[in-house]
């Protein structure tokens, strides 16, 4: 563990309940997620912080997915003025019009089908990649989709709550 992140996970470790929660809902909106997190405090070690966001996620019922999902805006629209989504999704930034009107009509369709935001772990990925993706995942049963989106939630979070450790304390 670095020093930096020695310090966040200090600092979050000691943040009051209402501070913390706050600083959980940017990383995920869902308030079962959030509160698993909040009632393991304090953490001895980021990996322990890792792990019981994993085991959250697990238990996650499809009401609480629902509520994390809705915390995602789709693929090529990030959220005006949200500098986490405009990041994650830097991939689509410099996309053609084309690929943006393609992901638009498959998000939609997505959308359409499984009743949610198409879901992936954007960071690091190109827009053909997401586009290949939401194409091969469209035909997913809901179960599988479902379990799909836990896991790739998962990697969002655990990006994310690296990204609040590494704050500075």
């Amino acid at each position: 563990m670095t020093s930096t992140s020695a310090s966040g996970l200090a600092r979050f470790n000691a943040l009051e309940e209402s501070a913390a929660l706050a600083e959980l809902h940017e990383a995920c909106a869902s308030t079962a997620w959030a509160r698993h997190l909040l009632a393991a405090r304090p953490y001895a070690t980021v990996e322990d912080l890792y792990a019981a966001s994993d085991a959250a996620m697990a238990g996650l019922t499809a009401d609480d997915l629902a509520e994390a999902m809705a915390g995602h805006p789709p693929i090529g629209r990030p959220k005006p003025g949200d500098p986490t989504s405009s990041r994650e999704q830097a991939g689509m930034a410099g996309a053609s019009e084309e690929l943006k009107a393609e992901m638009l009509e498959l998000n939609l369709a997505y959308q359409e089908e499984f009743g949610h935001v198409f879901l992936i772990c954007a960071t690091g990925r190109t827009g053909e990649q997401m586009r290949d993706a939401v194409k091969e995942r469209i035909g997913n049963s809901p179960e599988q989709e479902r379990e799909i989106v836990r896991t790739e939630l998962g990697k969002i979070n655990r990006i994310r709550l690296s990204r609040l450790v590494e704050q500075d304390a």
